[in-house]
């Protein structure tokens, strides 16, 4: 079995670009305007700076720190 703590960085990313591409494209998309909608709020919240966000070392510590409990 495979655990994301374990997957490489790169991997990690290069299925979020897959992801990210699959979720803008209008042919293949599978949310609805609402969700993308939800989804474009978040982002531009990040990008504001108004959402607190992690960097790849933190979130693989939140996530293993969540396990060992």
């Amino acid at each position: 079995m495979y655990h994301v703590e374990s997957a490489d960085d790169s991997k990690i990313k290069g299925l979020y670009l897959l992801w990210k591409d699959t979720l803008f494209d209008k042919e293949t998309n599978v949310l609805t305007d609402a969700q993308l909608s939800v989804i474009n709020s978040e982002h531009m919240n990040h990008v504001s700076g108004e959402s607190k966000s992690y960097t790849w070392d933190e979130v693989k510590a939140r996530i293993r720190n969540k396990k060992a409990t």
